[in-house]
């Protein structure tokens, strides 16, 4: 996805594009997102975020996730790098573990306007 700043936003279409994806970004500084429940893409910033970039990642990951789908309601949205990312062999494909991260909340309101604008 392309925001309106112009900045890329890549995300996972499934655990196996999550995995490779999470991959070439892991130890970096971009930013990257993911829903506070299992089932959302990884979405990646893949430059320093301008203002609102957060915002656009977090409502195309909360609208792509099986918390939306399922509930339709507020979404909660981790933000946190790349550096913060690891993995342990014991995880299953596309799940990673965060040291450190933000909680935002997308409203449900914002992710029903996404993609009509």
């Amino acid at each position: 996805m392309i925001t309106k700043n112009g900045t890329t936003i890549f995300a996972g279409r499934d655990a196996k594009q999550n995995e490779e994806l999470v991959n070439m970004f892991k130890g970096k500084s971009n930013i990257i997102l993911h829903t506070s429940k299992p089932g959302s893409p990884f979405c990646v910033i893949e430059t320093k975020p301008k203002k609102g970039d957060k915002k656009e990642a977090a409502i195309l990951c909360a609208k792509k996730s099986q918390d939306w789908r399922d509930n339709k309601s507020d979404v909660v949205i981790h933000i946190f790098t790349g550096k913060d990312i690891f993995k342990r062999k014991e995880m299953k494909l596309g799940t990673f573990g965060v040291k450190q991260k933000k909680n935002i909340k997308v409203k449900k309101e914002d992710i029903e306007r996404f993609g009509q604008e």
